[in-house]
């Protein structure tokens, strides 16, 4: 080894050393403030989004601010789990996109609860079994996840927190040659998301859906095939790894860009964080202009809309109601005129959640 080599280890081991110390230090200030909360509530979600903000203002690099949060979203999480291991319900098995959504926002510092469907997520937090639940609520491709959606309306769970994930889809299979597939199994958006992929490399073959793509990839691993015939899933490398399958193909959605947006759910309200969204849902009277009437009161008061989403209200023919995303926090002043003069309007108003926007 050269000198340079072993002068350049020498000063990385010193500061491995400063950085445990300085964790330590800093775990023993969570724990010390976690014992002067008088409400109970362990995660913060407002709080960790601004110290992440503040960080990546401050990172010089070489690490990306993706980095950097992954970094410090597994102290904060190694922190929290000295007052309390948090219980984090997800669709499962082991290996969806919701896990990882589930491991990025709060790191390997909490329990799994496996769910066996988004309606199973709802009923575990609302029954207490959980801590905190993260769904699927959108994808950048195929659109809103409608179940999730129509949950929101009749649930009392309040949104939490947001989380944006790239979603690259891999083709998976105990087979090893790709010309012997014969059948496709994962969600319904996952298939959707792969379907010019799928037509151009596996135009004969079968495509079924199930409740998740790591379910798929478990039926694969566990499917014998006594015809001669193969099946494939589309789901993640981890899932991959979970029941040992090879991947056929990586990145085969079609959109390199696809991103889920996945929302954390929990049983109360969220501080403001600074830089925050709020989610609505709301109905109106079936007459002309009255959509234009619901939605002036956001301009007047300079509000921002981000998205504007209409789903059946399942009470009647025809009738909608509309779930709405707005800049900024339900205390904001500018936000709360502007929620005044929509419950006024409105035949129904519900506050889903105010909740810190997204940090990479």
């Amino acid at each position: 080894m050269s000198e340079k080599l072993k002068q350049h280890r020498d000063q990385i081991d010193a500061i491995d050393e400063q950085i445990l110390m300085l964790v330590n230090q800093r775990a023993a200030l969570a724990r010390t403030i976690g014992s002067l909360k008088d409400d109970g509530v362990i995660y913060r979600p407002e709080r960790e989004a601004q110290v992440l903000r503040r960080l990546q203002e401050h990172n010089a690099g070489p690490l990306s601010n993706e980095a950097v949060s992954h970094v410090f979203r597994s102290v904060m999480s190694n922190c929290r789990a000295l007052e309390k291991e948090l219980s984090i319900a997800f669709l499962g098995p082991l290996g969806t996109y919701s896990e990882e959504a589930a491991l990025k926002q709060f790191g390997l510092g909490r329990q799994a609860v496996v769910c066996g469907s988004i309606d199973e997520v709802f009923r575990t937090l609302e029954a207490n079994q959980a801590d905190y639940g993260v769904v699927p609520v959108e994808n950048s491709s195929e659109g809103a996840v409608g179940l999730t959606l129509d949950l929101l309306l009749a649930s009392p769970l309040k949104i939490c927190g947001e989380i944006t994930l790239p979603i690259h889809h891999c083709l998976l299979s105990k087979q090893t040659d790709i010309a012997q597939i014969s059948h496709v199994f994962s969600h319904n958006q996952s298939l959707a998301q792969c379907h010019e992929w799928l037509n151009k490399m596996l135009p004969a073959a079968t495509r079924e859906a199930v409740t998740s793509n790591a379910y798929a990839a478990q039926m694969i691993h566990e499917l014998v095939s006594a015809d001669g015939t193969f099946a494939a899933a589309i789901a993640s490398k981890r899932a991959a790894e979970l029941f040992n399958l090879h991947v056929l193909a990586e990145n085969i959605e079609d959109d390199p860009k696809n991103t889920t947006r996945f929302l954390v759910l929990g049983n109360h309200d969220v501080a403001p964080s600074g830089t925050d969204k709020t989610s609505i849902v709301m109905t109106t009277k079936n007459k002309p202009g009255a959509m234009l009437e619901l939605l002036e009161p956001l301009s007047k008061h300079g509000v921002s809309m981000t998205k504007f989403e209409s789903r059946p209200s399942k009470q009647g023919l025809w009738d909608y109601v509309f779930f709405v995303d707005i800049e900024g926090h339900q205390t904001d002043d500018k936000v709360k005129a502007a929620l005044i003069e929509l419950q006024q309007r409105a035949s129904l108003l519900k506050v889903l959640g105010s909740y810190p926007a997204a940090v990479v």
